[in-house]
């Protein structure tokens, strides 16, 4: 997205949180694409959900983006980076209704690695995933921040250093770091 669209789209935000309905509807069909690429690369592994599925992925992001009544979207990198965040919610959410649905437990844990490839079926993998980033953001946000934005939103590397203001070569570092860190944990939640 070049420069000009960007900072359309901050003003837009900006004008939104003021209360301008107009710019609601003006900011959607600009961000929209993105988004769904962003929904796509998240389930492209997730090939027949009937439940949740790109379209349905964005509209519940939209929804609950319209009814969090942000006071204040800083620009285009905090736009997505809360979008992120939200798909990852919805996706988390989504895996516990199924695996309450489901009533089992018992499914064996992945790694960060196989995560990619998650089916629907997979719940508790998802929510073991969830568990173990909610401890490394407690122990290094950025790192944290890196792995939501790349594994639940969907960003390229390019992507995540431009929403978190950092270098794409510390957003690999923090990746690579994070990975290992997560691998470890899931490793010992099998254990446990």
């Amino acid at each position: 997205m070049d420069g000009t669209a960007s900072c359309e789209i901050t003003a837009l935000l900006q004008a939104w949180s003021r209360g301008d309905e107009g710019a609601l509807g003006t900011l959607i069909p600009l961000v929209d694409r993105e988004l769904r690429i962003i929904a796509k690369r998240r389930l492209e592994a997730k090939r027949g959900d009937p439940i949740l599925d790109t379209t349905a992925l964005v509209n519940e992001a939209y929804l609950r983006l319209i009814d969090r009544k942000q006071s204040s979207w800083q620009d285009r990198a905090h736009f997505f980076a809360v979008c992120a965040k939200t798909m990852r919610r919805i996706l988390v959410d989504h895996a516990r209704a199924r695996h309450a649905a489901k009533r089992g437990g018992g499914a064996p844990q992945i790694t960060l690695n196989e995560a990619a490839s998650v089916a629907p079926e997979q719940a508790s993998d998802l929510l073991a995933i969830d568990e173990a980033l909610e401890a490394l953001a407690r122990i290094d946000v950025r790192k944290g921040r890196v792995v939501e934005l790349r594994f639940f939103g969907g960003l390229s590397e390019e992507e995540t250093a431009e929403v978190l203001g950092v270098s794409t070569r510390t957003v690999k570092r923090d990746w690579a770091l994070a990975k290992a860190w997560l691998t470890r944990e899931l490793k010992r939640g099998e254990r446990a």
